[in-house]
C-alpha cells in the first residue's frame, strides 16, 4: 500500500488502527506491516538463518517445478497474491509451456511496481498486469488480452497462516470465485512443528523480525499522527500450542498513554497490542480447511524435514 496514495487509504487506516486499539485486547492488523520499510525488513527476514519457510519453499517449489507445472498444464493464467518481490512466481513461469499472463496483487505499492517491471523484462513474451491493493478484501482484477489455460491463484509463502481457520476459508472461497470452474490454487502452508524451532523463526538473534514488528509504530506515528515510543516497547513471539499458531505482540514496558490522530490510548505496564498469528496445520487439517471452501486437494509437495508443504487443489465439481 502506497503511504497516504488517497485520503480513503488513509481513513481506512486510521479506522482500523481505532477500532483495533479500542479492543480490550488491543491488536493491530499485520497487512499493515507492508510499507516500503516494512517490505524491505520482511526480505531481509527471508534471509535470515532462522527463518526457514522461505528457503524451504523455494527448495520445494525448485525441485518439483516439472511435476507442478505437469498439474498446471498449457496456457495457464497466473494469480500472484501477496506477490512481494514475485521471485517464486518465477520458478512456475520457467517451467510452465506457454504461460500466457502473470496477474500479481500486492499491497505494497513500490515494492510491486518495481517487482512487476523486472518479471516484464525479464519474460518479453508474458503479459504481466499488477494492482496494488489489499488482496483481503475483494479485488477487482484486469482481464488479460489473450484467452488461457486455467487460471491459478498462486499464494506462496504460508500467509494464509495470518488468517484465523474461518478467514482462511472465506479468502480460499474468494479465490475459489476468481478461478471459477476448473480453476486452481497453489498455496504455501507452514507445517506444524516444534515450538522452539517456530519461535526463533519469528524473534531472530539479529533483532530484524523485531525491528519488522516495531516498524508498524514507526509508520503509524508518520500517517496517522501518532506519538509512540519505540524504545517503551518489546517485540514479543510465542507459540500458541492449543490454537496451533505463533503469535506476535508489542509489549509496553511502562504505564504510558499514546496519542494517535488526537485520541488517547492508555496502556499498562505489561500490556501488549497483538500484531500477527501465523497458524500452522498439519496436511491432513488444511486439506479440509480447503475442502469447506469448495477445492478438492490434488497433489501435495513437502521438503525433507516436512517443515512446509506447498498444496495443490482444484474448484470442486459441486460446490454448492
Amino acid at each position: 500500500m502506497a503511504s497516504d496514495a488517497n485520503g480513503s487509504t488513509r481513513e481506512i487506516f486510521l479506522s482500523d488502527v481505532i477500532g483495533g486499539l479500542s479492543k480490550s485486547r488491543k491488536r493491530l492488523e499485520p497487512k499493515y506491516f507492508y510499507d516500503a520499510r516494512g517490505a524491505e525488513l520482511f526480505n531481509q527476514i527471508c534471509q535470515l538463518d532462522a527463518y526457514y519457510p522461505t528457503r524451504t519453499e523455494t527448495g520445494i517449489l525448485d525441485t518439483n517445478a516439472d511435476d507442478i507445472a505437469h498439474y498446471l498444464g498449457t496456457d495457464a493464467v497466473l494469480v500472484e497474491y501477496g506477490a512481494g518481490s514475485l521471485e517464486k512466481v518465477r520458478i512456475l513461469l520457467d517451467a510452465i509451456s506457454n504461460p500466457v499472463a502473470l496477474i500479481a496483487v500486492d499491497i505494497s505499492a513500490d515494492q510491486l511496481d518495481r517487482a512487476a517491471n523486472d518479471v516484464r523484462a525479464a519474460y518479453p513474451e508474458l503479459e504481466v498486469l499488477h494492482v496494488a491493493a489489499d488482496f483481503t478484501r475483494p479485488v477487482d482484477l484486469p482481464e488479460p488480452a489473450r484467452v488461457g489455460g486455467n487460471p491459478v491463484v498462486f499464494f506462496p509463502g504460508s500467509t494464509i497462516g495470518n488468517f484465523d481457520p474461518d478467514d482462511a476459508i472465506e479468502f480460499m472461497v474468494g479465490a475459489r470465485d476468481t478461478v471459477g470452474p476448473g480453476g486452481m490454487l497453489l498455496i504455501g502452508v507452514d507445517l506444524k512443528k516444534d515450538s522452539a524451532r517456530l519461535e526463533i523463526a519469528y524473534d531472530d538473534p539479529a533483532g530484524v523480525t523485531a525491528a519488522f514488528n516495531l516498524n508498524l509504530l514507526t509508520r503509524i506515528n508518520r500517517e496517522l499522527g501518532g506519538d509512540f515510543d519505540l524504545d517503551t516497547f518489546n517485540h514479543v513471539a510465542r507459540y500458541n500450542t492449543n490454537l496451533g499458531r505463533i503469535e506476535m505482540h508489542l509489549k509496553s514496558t511502562k504505564a504510558q498513554t499514546v496519542t494517535i490522530n488526537g485520541q488517547p490510548f492508555d496502556f499498562a505496564e505489561g500490556e501488549t497490542i497483538h500484531t500477527e498469528n501465523s497458524y500452522k496445520y498439519s496436511i491432513e487439517e488444511f486439506q479440509a480447511l480447503a475442502e469447506r471452501a469448495g477445492f478438492k486437494p490434488m497433489q501435495v509437495w513437502t521438503d525433507a524435514e516436512n517443515l512446509f508443504a506447498v498444496h495443490l487443489f482444484k474448484v470442486a465439481a459441486d460446490t454448492s
